[in-house]
């Protein structure tokens, strides 16, 4: 086992039940071949990571191969649901945001709603009702859009104010994996946090962005995902079995003739 995994281990060994981990990738539909070199990784070891997909960003050829591993009769098959709609700052002033204060509840709504048009239709209604804002910031619209179009989850960091509506569940991610262990850095700083959050009771979410994260971090989860699938008390599973109740998305409303793009990625967008 590789040594900067000893605090996860220790931290492992010290509970005395077990703990859930989840990872959340963003920003897919960015840089495919990072994006399939990691999910080759955690299909490797037989664990499900979740896709946070941009909906501006998805092309035909991504969806169809995105659509092939959903189908797979798999354990490691991955999760998949929506990331904002374009991960375009909108703000003028102050820290990006896609669904911030500057946005009227209806531009956020369409957004919202073409982007969910554009999964349905690409994934036949397999992308799971949950949803990420870029940069882990929305507004209480933003909420209020997502309860009124059936999305059931609103995962961002855990840091989040709650927004307390009863039929969005959050599902929040407590460990940065990028911010923590910057490209060429040592993963003390990562290991320490994870042995952190798994001394608390609640689901250890792990966000990644495969875009930015080069054949070390592979490496490192290399290292890390054997670990939290033999050791007795890690439950690694896909966000949607988080949901208070599983539900389908309602397909109402979904827009007709809604084309896949293509959109430009933004500098800084794993700020």
């Amino acid at each position: 086992m590789p040594d900067w995994l000893t605090p996860i281990l220790a931290a492992l060994d010290a509970r005395t039940t077990p703990c859930t981990f989840f990872f959340r990738d963003d920003d897919a539909g960015w840089d495919d071949a990072r994006l399939f070199a990691l999910l080759d990784c955690f299909a490797h070891h037989g664990i499900p990571p979740d896709l946070a997909v941009i909906p501006g960003a998805l092309t035909p050829a991504l969806a169809a191969r995105l659509l092939a591993r959903l189908r797979d009769d798999d354990g490691a098959r991955p999760g998949l649901h929506q990331h904002g709609y374009a991960h375009v700052n909108h703000e003028a002033a102050g820290r990006k945001c896609e669904f911030g204060p500057k946005r009227s509840r209806a531009a956020q709504y369409r957004d919202i709603q073409s982007g969910h048009a554009i999964l349905a239709a690409a994934f036949d209604g397999l992308a799971d009702p949950i949803f990420t804002p870029p940069w882990n910031r929305c507004t209480a619209d933003t909420a209020s859009c997502l309860r009124m179009l059936g999305f059931q989850a609103l995962s961002r960091d855990v840091t989040a104010t709650v927004f307390g509506l009863p039929v969005l569940a959050e599902i929040p991610v407590a460990v940065d994996w990028c911010r923590l262990r910057p490209p060429g850095d040592a993963p003390q700083s990562l290991a320490e946090r994870i042995a952190q959050c798994i001394a608390d009771a609640h689901p250890i979410g792990i966000m990644i962005h495969h875009a930015v994260m080069d054949r070390s971090d592979i490496i490192l989860l290399d290292g890390l995902l054997p670990l939290l699938r033999t050791h007795p008390m890690p439950r690694c599973m896909r966000m949607r079995e988080l949901l208070p109740v599983a539900r389908p998305m309602p397909r109402s409303g979904v827009l007709r003739g809604v084309r896949l793009r293509s959109v430009s990625r933004p500098e800084g967008f794993a700020e």
